[in-house]
């Protein structure tokens, strides 16, 4: 009897190990299987066609937050499938806060991928060749991707917040393209503006024609400047840059109309009138002698370029033909002869 009963017994806890290793084989097999599930949803488009998903992660989320808000901006990506994603990559505490926006085609992976490298959705911003500082200013407040930092501030305030080098803003800012991540601070584009202005400045002056009358930089920028302002013809802009380096060497007056301008400020109306050329101001070429204390415009490449390699010529004068284009003279009387058959 005893040994019936210990033969029972012996039968009962065999089957034991045997119904835990089913158990945990099963286990195995569907924590399999919904990995599985996942590293395949993983991998498939979240959306194939359409527009562009744009979304924004506030700063100081966590995961499971930042799962959420992409969620409740329309992507159409599962926020707990996301957050498994995440967690089980080893990515979940590497996410970015920023604005993003999701393409078509874009798989959970590849919109991790973006959280973590901070691949954030880019926005632009052109500055045009011969934009005064004020117009700079204007498009910049128009731009509505930029946190407007410095809205409030004064050019100078502006200015002393990029660098304690110089009085003006005027002219410190090249003209180009300039792309930034939707919520950055305006301050960041007037920043990467004028770095690559001092950037081109200083590569133009290290390779000038050592014989132009400038004393620094700043002046040969003043130049490109009144270069940028006189014509918009790329052929011309040497020969100009020429003819005011000649008015220079010699001490002849500059008499240039975009200074003039400029020094007159909100009272130009659209035309220049004699009074206007006799009126003293500390940009009147007619009155002063000399280059004008700032520049008058951000010029381009190509006008600091002139203004650092200016033409070979013996021209002292030039009047606009009314194409674009400019005709030189090497002496006053060409120069009226040139003035009567095409201004008058």
């Amino acid at each position: 009897m005893e040994s019936a009963v210990f033969a029972g017994c012996m039968k009962t806890n065999r089957s034991g190990p045997d119904l835990f290793k089913k158990l945990l084989l099963s286990v195995i097999l569907l924590g399999g299987a919904a990995a599985g599930g996942v590293a395949y949803w993983a991998q498939q488009p979240i959306f194939e066609d359409g527009p562009v998903r744009p979304f924004t992660i506030k700063p100081g989320s966590t995961l499971a937050s930042s799962a959420q808000q992409i969620d409740e901006a329309g992507v159409g990506v599962n926020p707990q499938l996301l957050e498994l994603l995440a967690r089980v990559t080893d990515k979940g505490s590497k996410l970015k806060a920023g604005s993003y926006e999701l393409k078509p085609g874009a798989t959970p992976l590849r919109l991790l991928t973006q959280l973590v490298r901070g691949e954030f959705a880019q926005e632009s911003l052109t500055v045009i060749e011969g934009w005064t500082f004020r117009q700079m200013r204007q498009a910049v407040a128009a731009q509505p991707a930029l946190k407007h930092d410095t809205a409030a501030l004064s050019d100078a305030e502006l200015l002393a917040k990029i660098t304690p080098d110089y009085a003006m803003p005027e002219g410190l800012f090249f003209p180009d393209t300039y792309l930034f991540a939707k919520g950055s601070s305006d301050l960041q584009v007037y920043k990467q503006a004028h770095s690559l202005l001092i950037k081109r400045l200083t590569q133009g002056w290290e390779g000038r024609d050592t014989s132009l009358p400038y004393k620094t930089p700043y002046e040969a920028l003043i130049m490109a400047s009144i270069v940028e302002k006189e014509t918009g013809k790329r052929a011309d802009r040497s020969t100009i840059a020429g003819v005011f380096i000649n008015r220079l060497k010699i001490g002849m007056l500059l008499q240039t109309d975009p200074t003039v301008i400029y020094g007159m400020g909100d009272q130009y109306q659209g035309a220049i009138r004699k009074r206007d050329l006799t009126t003293d101001t500390p940009y009147n070429t007619y009155t002063r002698a000399g280059l004008p204390p700032t520049p008058i415009a951000l010029p381009g490449a190509e006008s600091i370029s002139a203004a650092m390699h200016p033409a070979q010529t013996d021209a002292l004068y030039f009047v606009a033909r009314g194409d674009g284009s400019s005709h030189f003279s090497n002496n006053l009387g060409e120069h009226n002869q040139a003035v009567n058959q095409y201004q008058r």
